[in-house]
C-alpha cells in the first residue's frame, strides 16, 4: 500500500499523542515523586517493547495495534523496533539525567519539532537539500520554527538555550535517516541545552 500524505498526516497525530507520556509523567512526580513518574514510563517502555516482541518475532499483532500499525508504520519500519520504544527510552534518559527544564524542552522538541518537519516537508517540501535525500528546507525551517517556539513557551527567559536546543534538535532530525530520530533528539537537544544551562 502507497505512502500518502493522508497516512502521515495520521501517523504524526498519533505521534503527537506522545504529550500524555509526559504529562503523566510531570503529574505522578507532582503527587508523588520523580522516581515512580521513572517507574511509570519504565512499565510503558516494557508494554511498548512486549507488543514489538510479539509483532516482529512471534509474528502476532494485537488486533486492536495491527489496525493503528497499519496506518503509522511505513513499509521499511514494518520489521523493526516501532519509534515508540525510542521516544520512551529518550525521554527516560533525558529525565533522568539533565535539569527538568531542559528535559521537557527536549522531549517537546522531538513531539512537535518532528512532526512538524515531517507534514510541511511532505507536503510543501519544494526545495530539496542536495546532500541529504528525502529532505526539503521547508521542513527544517517549520520544525526549527516549532522547536523554538516550544522551548521559548517553557524557558522564555533563556532564548539562547533554546535556539541552541532547536539548532541541535533540527540538525539531528535532518541529518538522521536509519537511527531513529526519537532518541536522538532528545538527547542530543538535551545535553546541548544542560551544559550551556551548567555554563
Amino acid at each position: 500500500m502507497a505512502w500518502s500524505f493522508n497516512k502521515e498526516v495520521v501517523r504524526k497525530l498519533l505521534h503527537l499523542l506522545s504529550i500524555f507520556i509526559l504529562f503523566f509523567y510531570l503529574l505522578i512526580s507532582h503527587y508523588f515523586n520523580h522516581q515512580i513518574g521513572l517507574f511509570f514510563l519504565s512499565a510503558l517502555l516494557i508494554i511498548a517493547i512486549t507488543l514489538e516482541y510479539l509483532r516482529i518475532e512471534v509474528n502476532r499483532n494485537v488486533p486492536i495495534i495491527s489496525i493503528l500499525w497499519k496506518y503509522i508504520r511505513r513499509k521499511k519500519e514494518r520489521d523493526v523496533m516501532g519509534s515508540e520504544v525510542y521516544f520512551l527510552l529518550g525521554s527516560i534518559i533525558v529525565l533522568s539525567v539533565f535539569d527538568i527544564r531542559i528535559a521537557i524542552v527536549a522531549i517537546l522538541m522531538t513531539i512537535f519539532g518532528d512532526a512538524v518537519a515531517a507534514v510541511i516537508g511532505y507536503k510543501f517540501g519544494k526545495t530539496p537539500i542536495k546532500f541529504i535525500k528525502g529532505k526539503a528546507w521547508e521542513g527544517v525551517l517549520a520544525q526549527f520554527g516549532i522547536d523554538v517556539l516550544v522551548g521559548l513557551l517553557i524557558m522564555p527567559s533563556m532564548w539562547w538555550i533554546v535556539i541552541t536546543m532547536a539548532l541541535v534538535a533540527t540538525s539531528v532530525e535532518t541529518a538522521s535517516s536509519k537511527i531513529d530520530d526519537n532518541i536522538l533528539i532528545p538527547i542530543f537537544s538535551g545535553f546541548a541545552g544542560h551544559i550551556l544551562l551548567f555554563l
